[in-house]
Formats: structure tokens, sequence, C-alpha cells
């Protein structure tokens, strides 16, 4: 490989490290973070009572993608009152190790 294609192969890694780094959470620490999270996304099927829409159950999702909704419902980009409650506490350790967890479950 050139030194050109080294130093490219470089960037790029240094590029996705951020990510990486976030997606690494503790998923043990997520299960007592997650608890919360349970009464709705641990149902299968489950359906909100008023207005009704679906809940997705999130055991075995993508933990990036965790991370990504809930950083969008923090910063107001996905619109959802109770989810924009719950994921502004969170800190961006909480969101790795809740999507870790998850990420984990059935």
């Amino acid at each position: 490989m050139s030194l050109k294609g080294v130093a490219i192969a470089g960037m790029v890694a240094v590029l996705y490290l951020p990510g990486a780094a976030l997606a690494d959470g503790d998923s043990d620490a997520g299960r007592k973070k997650a608890e919360t999270c349970l009464g709705c996304h641990g149902i299968e099927d489950y359906k909100n009572a008023y207005p009704t829409f679906p809940v997705p159950k999130l055991g075995g999702q993508n933990a990036q993608y965790i991370i990504d909704a809930l950083k969008g419902y923090a910063n107001g980009d996905r619109p959802h009152g109770t989810m924009h409650a719950q994921a502004a506490t969170l800190s961006e350790q909480d969101m790795a190790d809740i999507a870790a967890w998850f990420e984990a479950a059935e």
C-alpha cells in the first residue's frame, strides 16, 4: 500500500473512532439504566393507550441505531414528548450502556 493509501486509511479510521467508542457501552450497567424503558419497549406488540401507536420492542436492536434515536429524541430532531423527557436526562455513556444492553437482549 502506498503512503497516500495508508494516510487515507488512517483518516477514515479516525473518522469512525468517535462512533465506535460511543457504541462500546457496558451492557450490565445498561440493564439497570434501562429499567424505565422496559415498561413500553420490553413488551412484544405493545401499543400506547393515547394517542394509540405501536411501540417497538428493542431487544436485539442495533446499538448504534438506539444511540442515534436517543440523541434525536434528546435534541428534538425526533419529536415525541415522552421520549424527549427520557432521553434528555441521559449522558452519552448512559445511551451507550442502554444501547449495549438492548442489543444483547432478546
